[in-house]
């Protein structure tokens, strides 16, 4: 039986060069082809490649034998990219399969409260929800040349972090270090702008560095995160938030990642630094925990639902991204000076050694040698009677004995 060569595929550069020549989205070609843009989005990063007919049709659709009306209509799940389906565990089927859209919970029971600090006066309409990421237009010309870059990382902040801390805060359970994790990484990103500017996804590289400094376990020896802080008010959210918590770090970030933000297995994958079996065994027993726990959660919809109301509840606020900007600076200008400061130091200390350090080679001590020839030291004896007699004798005249003993004044 002879196996039927797969369609040629262009490199993921050119895949996307194609895509946006032919003015399509990454949402017209995830509708055509029946997958989620995330999928769509992995294929032109090179994380994952399309097989069988997928491929051939994402061929076609590139090469322009199939023809698409650019910004088709068609329904868009309420979070961007979402993936809730079942997981297959077996290594060929890593992403797992997504649900219809029209079974998808409606945006109006997901969407959170809006955040008053960056948006003093919000425009109508729901805020991004929990899993939210950049738009299909927006993503894939993530920053627009025109902007400064403190209006780019202004606009990257105030659509991300709202988002992002409450990320945060079903990773940790703490609303300050949820805060302090968010802040800390736009901090990192306002540092390594450039950097972060042309990536291809800057939100994807944001939430990966706060999910990192929020799980690092040397916080547990700060002294205000030893003591746990009030937990959610309603019952359900606090029961749901104690199941999280009690999971392993890494099978707590998957769950997030997954039934959240909605990223598919590779990129669930590829964010945890894990493979995709790995990734799909972490996912399965953690949805396996939450059900045993909690079994009105068992389905994935409702996991992700309910996910999405325990951070929306909290009401947590990111501070203002001119704030985040000057802390940032004010930090970097810290380890700058700290750095001088230490040079400064090692080199005054090298001068010094240098200074008083000897200048020329000096020979060791030989050690000593015996010498003969040479009388011993022979030390006094006892005193014989007369000489006993004369010491009293002289210590008794010394007062009043001879002028030649005590002179006598003339």
């Amino acid at each position: 039986m002879t196996r039927t060569p797969e369609t040629p595929l262009p490199s993921p550069k050119e895949c996307r060069r194609l895509r946006e020549a032919q003015s399509l989205s990454q949402a017209d070609v995830a509708a055509v082809l029946g997958v989620t843009r995330a999928t769509v989005r992995s294929w032109e990063n090179g994380r994952t490649t399309p097989r069988g007919t997928n491929r051939d049709a994402y061929v076609r659709l590139l090469t322009g034998a199939q023809k698409v009306t650019p910004h088709q209509e068609h329904p868009a799940p309420a979070l961007v990219g979402a993936a809730t389906g079942p997981v297959q565990a077996s290594p060929d089927r890593a992403e797992p399969a997504p649900e219809p859209p029209s079974e998808t919970p409606p945006a109006s029971e997901l969407a959170p409260e809006p955040d008053p600090e960056l948006d003093p006066d919000p425009p109508p309409g729901p805020e991004p929800e929990l899993g939210s990421e950049l738009s299909p237009e927006a993503e894939s010309e993530p920053l627009s040349p025109s902007l400064t870059p403190d209006q780019a990382f202004d606009a990257l902040y105030a659509f991300c972090a709202p988002a992002l801390v409450r990320q945060t805060y079903l990773l940790t359970g703490r609303r300050e270090l949820a805060r302090e994790s968010v802040e800390c990484a736009f901090q990192l990103a306002w540092y390594r702008w450039p950097e972060v500017a042309m990536d291809r996804d800057p939100a994807g590289w944001v939430r990966a560095t706060a999910h990192e400094f929020a799980l690092s376990p040397w916080h547990r020896l700060r002294p205000r995160h030893r003591n746990p802080e009030p937990p959610p008010a309603a019952p359900a959210d606090r029961a749901l938030l104690d199941v999280l918590l009690q999971l392993p770090p890494v099978y707590r970030r998957t769950l997030l990642l997954y039934d959240g933000v909605g990223l598919d297995l590779p990129e669930t994958a590829a964010e945890t630094e894990a493979s995709t079996p790995a990734a799909a065994n972490r996912l399965l027993h953690a949805r396996e925990a939450v059900a045993t726990r909690l079994p009105e959660l068992a389905e994935p919809k409702e996991l992700h639902r309910r996910l999405a109301e325990v951070a929306s509840a909290e009401r947590l606020h990111a501070a203002k991204p001119t704030t985040v900007r000057w802390g940032g600076e004010q930090r970097a200008r810290r380890w700058t000076r700290a750095a001088i400061a230490f040079t400064v130091v090692l080199i005054g200390a090298t001068t010094l050694t240098l200074r008083t350090a000897p200048d020329h080679y000096e020979p060791p001590l030989a050690p000593g040698a015996t010498v003969h020839g040479v009388p011993p030291r022979v030390a006094p004896g006892p005193l014989s009677a007369e000489q006993l007699a004369l010491r009293a004798k002289l210590k008794g005249e010394t007062v009043s004995g001879p002028e030649r003993l005590v002179p006598e004044a003339g």
